[in-house]
């Protein structure tokens, strides 16, 4: 099928976080073109501070260079500032004439810098403080000129100025409110940041107000003067009062807009549906937010719709500032000002530049601010967004995270006491276990190295320091990252993976473990029986390492599995038959039709696998429905394979490009039989429109014109995980073979009741590629020992003996 354009206006990191998660969920479906109006590919706008102080260089603090495009077939227009969008015909336009097509269209255009609407605002040296271009061009005032004056005591404004006072100007920043950085701060903390900030050399104006900039017979800016008359001398003047989303282009082809690009949760435009718009230039619900990590919370959930996924919304963000200004640590979250109704809890060290303010209402945190130390910042951050109680911890809540309860870490190091799902990088939603992980698994040694592999500390780097902990301890050897070792249930010590390796192992006279008491005598089980947690979890793992060999227990099952059939809450039964990928005949459709006549099932439903669910049948009434309906069991109650949901593909669709019934009907023959740590869900979609949703299941398969793009790893459930891009083949046969072998490693090292997103999540998708993609034996071999598992597997329903039904439950009396 031929690819569809999408376009994206603006070339910042909102925008190319939207396509770098979009390139890995689908990385065929869009020709892709960029346009920015700036000359330089993807670049870190919070580093521009760095490199203004001398820290860092430019070419240090690309994120995304030229080549990058390139090896992502994107088209690549610097230097082009669009400047018209035909939105009937569907054309992008830019100032020198080039023009681009598109089906779908991403505008990122950002903010731009708010200019006082001052006299001699247009004057030689007044300058924004917004991209590359002005921090060169403040290099090289700083080279020359001596006096610098900055409007703004916001975050941008004071780094502005700390960074000219390192390059030798005499620096005064101008601020209109109260105290500095007065929507981060309080006025405690607020003032305290200034007094640092002092006595290293800036000085401040506060309260002062911009009447005009006076400049000089060259036409350059000469003073800064003020309402009351006063002046102070400026060779270089900065704007840094505030953003405003960049909304010119959209107004200009009727894109609705207020605060910003008006858009929905799945951040189309309301105008438009083709039209998305991300970063500072969006307003979602009202708010246009100027911090990274909302922007690219925004940016996955664009890249799902665009890639035709349609899961996620965005639903906004409540957002935290960690920010190092100058050295100084600052953080602040929530309702940090208090009001009406809330308590405050107060610890001051102004000697110590340290001060802490917690607000709490109705007996939680609702904010906080910090200044100096802000190590437990993204602790406080956590009891924030869970609204958990804290009452039976506010009296060690001042002292932070080490001194609540037992952390499970000796020594007070930060970074040892956090839990692996914590968060550590704000920005990009990076956990200390992801990172830790990484550090191991990759053989990072450098700080470099982390930011690159997972983006922690890569953006506004306010993590930078947490980050160096963890790689002090966890690659220097002192420190585990790996957590305490869970026991499978109470009556062992040994863990599921411990289990599963003794079952491998054969014994010391070349037997091998068969039997759950088996098991148990070995491994000097406490609990001579076990329990409903241990015994179905032994016994799946003896099943599926020793098929044919080791005997299924069937009083080890859940219910469910014993009878056959799913429960529902009123002690009556769900059947479930088989339709091969969700295909059916009226031959079917009438055995289920006098069925459910014949025994009085009460409600008849389609379920979201594309099968037929009789709801309400009686225990005694299962084997003879079973038997009127003469189809194969469905599985629907146990841990196994579920269905394998399809589209009609190009047998019948208009757009359909592979024959995705037979693809899936093909999947379902193969692997029904299969059982397996959890329950495991297949779709097969025939063209990247993906109608079957197959981008949120355990194997999603999606027919492009050259083949079939395998996902693996995906789930719809609870918390819906959306599925890993794992390769393309070109063959139905591949697809049987890359999917079952996926499936059986699955199978063979997934621990029970984790699903394939869990597994995937824990031993990282790279060794599953090494496993299946790499190892071409390796994969052969396990799609052999997969097809060896199934060979013979009884159906329950029509194989009693086989399967060792106990048919003695279904009599009247028993049921």
């Amino acid at each position: 099928m031929k690819k569809m354009k999408l376009v994206m206006v603006g070339n910042g990191m909102a925008g190319v976080r939207t396509l770098e998660e979009l390139l890995k969920i689908a990385p065929d479906l869009y020709e892709i073109t960029v346009f920015g109006a700036e000359p330089h590919p993807n670049y870190n706008r919070i580093a521009l501070s760095p490199v203004l102080a001398g820290e860092q260089t430019l070419e240090e603090i690309i994120l995304n260079p030229e080549s990058w495009y390139e090896e992502n077939g994107i088209t690549l227009h610097l230097g082009r500032k669009v400047v018209d969008i035909d939105r009937s015909r569907r054309i992008v336009r830019a100032e020198d004439g080039t023009e681009a097509a598109y089906d779908r269209l991403l505008l990122a255009t950002g903010s731009n810098p708010f200019i006082l609407p001052v006299p001699g605002k247009e004057l030689d040296g007044v300058i924004a403080y917004r991209d590359i271009s002005d921090t060169n061009a403040m290099i090289e005032a700083a080279a020359r000129y001596k006096h610098a004056v900055v409007i703004g005591g916001g975050l941008l404004g004071l780094e502005a100025a700390n960074g000219l006072m390192l390059r030798g100007m005499q620096v005064s920043v101008v601020h209109i409110a109260p105290w500095l950085m007065e929507r981060q701060l309080d006025e405690v903390a607020g003032k305290l940041l200034q007094k640092s900030l002092e006595e290293r050399g800036l000085k401040f104006l506060i309260g002062a107000q911009t009447q005009a900039l006076i400049g000089g017979k060259d036409g350059r800016v000469m003073a800064v003067q003020f309402k009351d008359g006063t002046e102070v001398p400026a060779d270089l003047v900065v704007m840094a009062a505030g953003i405003r989303p960049n909304t010119e282009l959209a107004e200009k082809i009727g894109i609705h807009c207020h605060r910003g690009i008006v858009v929905t949760d799945t951040m189309q435009t309301v105008t438009d549906p083709r039209i998305y718009a991300v970063g500072e230039c969006a307003a979602h619900r009202g708010i246009a937010y100027g911090l990274v990590a909302p922007l690219f919370e925004q940016g996955k959930v664009c890249a799902t719709h665009l890639a035709q996924f349609g899961i996620g919304r965005y639903l906004g963000s409540q957002v935290s500032t960690k920010l190092k200004v100058t050295g100084i640590d600052l953080f602040s979250a929530g309702d940090f000002m208090g009001g009406e109704g809330t308590e405050e809890i107060v610890m001051s060290d102004p000697y110590g530049g340290v001060y802490k303010k917690l607000v709490i209402k109705d007996d939680k945190l609702v904010g906080a601010c910090l200044y100096g130390d802000t190590v437990d910042g993204s602790w406080y951050f956590k009891l924030l967004r869970e609204g958990r109680t804290i009452h039976d911890i506010r009296d060690r809540l001042m002292f932070g995270e080490s001194n609540i309860g037992d952390t499970g870490h000796e020594g007070h190091n930060k970074a040892a006491a956090m839990a692996d799902g914590d968060e550590v990088c704000g920005c990009n939603g990076v956990t200390k276990g992801a990172i830790c992980k990484a550090i191991k698994d990759k053989g990072l040694f450098t700080l470099e190295e982390v930011r690159k592999h997972t983006k922690a500390s890569a953006s506004c780097g306010s993590c930078t320091g947490l980050v160096e902990q963890l790689l002090m301890f966890t690659a220097g050897g002192d420190y585990s990252a790996t957590p305490k070792k869970k026991a499978m249930c109470g009556c062992t010590d040994h863990s599921h993976e411990e289990v599963r390796q003794a079952i491998r192992t054969p014994l010391a006279d070349g037997s091998k473990l068969l039997t759950i008491d088996g098991v148990m005598r070995h491994l000097n089980w406490r609990t001579p029986n076990g329990c409903s947690t241990c015994r179905p979890a032994l016994n799946y793992y003896l099943i599926s390492t020793w098929p044919k060999e080791a005997q299924d227990d069937p009083q080890s099952r859940f219910i469910n599995e014993r009878s056959h059939a799913n429960i529902q809450k009123d002690g009556t039964y769900s059947v479930v038959p088989r339709m091969w990928g969700g295909e059916t005949t009226a031959d079917e459709l009438r055995r289920i039709a006098d069925v459910v006549d014949k025994y009085k099932i009460p409600t008849v439903k389609i379920t979201g696998g594309q099968r037929i669910d009789l709801l309400g049948v009686k225990k005694e009434d299962l084997v003879n429905v079973w038997k009127d309906i003469g189809m194969p069991s469905g599985h629907a109650y146990a841990k196994a394979l579920r269905t394998v949901k399809t589209c009609v593909g190009s047998e019948w669709c208009r757009f359909g490009t592979q024959d995705s019934t037979q693809m899936g009907k093909d999947l379902e023959r193969a692997l029904w039989r299969m059982y397996a740590p959890h329950k495991v869900k297949l779709a097969v979609s025939g063209c990247p429109r993906n109608c079957a949703e197959s981008g949120i299941k355990d194997v999603g398969v999606i027919g492009v014109d050259s083949g079939w793009e395998i996902y693996v790893a995906g789930n719809g459930g609870i918390k819906t995980e959306v599925a890993h891009f794992f390769t393309k083949v070109k063959t139905a046969e591949e697809v049987l073979e890359v999917s079952g072998a996926f499936l059986q490693l699955y199978r063979e090292e997934g621990w029970y009741l984790e699903r394939t997103c869990h597994y995937v999540g824990r031993v990282g998708l790279d060794y599953v590629k090494k496993k299946v993609l790499d190892d071409a034996e390796g994969r052969k071999a396990l799609w052999a020992r997969l097809q060896f598992s199934l060979d013979g597997e009884p159906d329950p329903w029509f194989e009693f003996d086989k399967a060792k039904v106990d048919t003695r439950q279904f009599d009247a009396l028993s049921a």
